[in-house]
């Protein structure tokens, strides 16, 4: 099994405008749902090529942003009570939460 990722880079440029501008709207606010965000982007352009038959199956993320607002805000508080360390450690179970909520088609 080989992994394909299909990501162009107008799709990435959309995006990070996307959430920069946000940041800068909610002062910060939104980079607390940035990973969720950029977890699901990257996992609903990935596929899983089987290498014998080259079979593509296309992989999906089913997470919600906002249904995880309870998780956000201990990561929030978590991050401001460390000042700012906790959020590299939140980054990280932010992708492990997405990639255990994600399935092959």
């Amino acid at each position: 099994m080989n992994i394909k990722a299909d990501l162009s880079i107008f799709d990435i440029i959309g995006h990070l405008i996307i959430w920069v501008v946000l940041s800068f709207v909610t002062f910060g606010i939104a980079l607390f749902f940035f990973p969720y965000s950029f977890a699901r982007f990257v996992i609903n352009r990935t596929s899983v090529v089987d290498a014998t038959t080259g079979v593509e199956r296309k992989m999906v993320c089913d997470i919600n942003i906002f249904s995880n607002i309870g998780h956000i805000i201990l990561w929030m508080l978590i991050s401001i009570v460390t000042f700012g360390l906790g959020y590299i450690f939140y980054f990280y179970r932010v992708w492990n939460y997405a990639l255990n909520n994600s399935r092959v088609e």
